[in-house]
């Protein structure tokens, strides 16, 4: 290779992003399918192929962000920015939840019998599960921190045990939220109470699973050596990111759980 006199990174010439375009056609029209049809097969293709795509991808970038070298600071800063501003689209994608559940609330339509909650819904008390949910977040914010502030330090051994609790709490927040979905007295199907509870708290439940899986790839990352005191920008977005589910959390359990009930 030619010597470059710029710190950019040229990325090689990749299959992964018609492969991934193609397998979210896929999955899509399987979902399409799934819904019209209820015919399973094409999703589970779909999510199969986007799976496989999912990891050659970030296989190639880990391998050429840790072992090739091509992420120097200036590609660090670009993806910095790239989290950044993903970050912030989820915060609007979210915004857009608790619009509906305050335009629904703030006025109360003769229909909802002129009261929140509705006539007939009986709300979850907020001082039960979703509270003792609240705690684990804000713990797993705090062992997340731990986690980088043990990379920073060089402490390998702390690092992977605070990760691993991280990972561990952000699936018994999901284990304790399942089960309280199943225990709920109303359903998605139970008007704009139902619809907005469930599609708020979750596409919230669906951020913790998504934001889990990143942190257990950055664990498996870090027994593998993959990180350094000075260059562990995979596991800081992962990290960023949970700070972003737990923040939400925060809003949900203050406004729909505790206000809202």
């Amino acid at each position: 290779m030619a010597h470059q006199a710029h710190s950019y990174h040229m990325v090689d010439p990749s299959p992964w992003p018609l492969f991934g375009a193609t397998a979210a056609l896929l999955m899509t029209s399987g979902l399409t399918m799934w819904f019209h049809y209820n015919s399973p097969y094409l999703l589970i293709l779909g999510m199969l192929t986007t799976t496989l795509v999912m990891l050659q991808w970030w296989r190639d970038i880990v391998r050429e962000g840790t072992f090739q070298g091509h992420h120097t600071p200036t590609v660090q800063k670009g993806l910095r920015y790239g989290m950044i501003l993903f970050i912030t689209s989820e915060v609007f994608f979210f915004l857009g939840f608790f619009w509906a559940f305050f335009h629904s609330s703030l006025a109360p339509t003769p229909e909802l019998g002129g009261q929140w909650p509705p006539t007939g819904i009986k709300p979850l008390n907020p001082l039960e599960v979703p509270l003792l949910n609240t705690a684990i977040l804000l713990a797993s914010g705090i062992t997340v921190t731990w986690a980088h502030h043990s990379i920073t330090e060089a402490d390998r051994k702390q690092a992977i045990q605070a990760l691993t609790l991280t990972i561990l709490l952000g699936l018994y927040f999901t284990a304790l939220q399942a089960m309280e979905y199943h225990e709920a007295s109303f359903s998605i199907a139970d008007g704009v109470y139902g619809s907005t509870f469930f599609v708020a708290t979750g596409f919230h439940g669906l951020h913790v699973i998504i934001g889990s899986s990143f942190l257990l790839v950055c664990l498996f990352r870090l027994i593998k050596f993959h990180f350094t005191p000075n260059h562990h920008f995979g596991f800081e977005a992962a990290a960023w990111y949970w700070h972003f589910v737990d923040v939400v959390w925060l809003f949900l359990y203050m406004t729909i759980y505790w206000w809202g009930s």
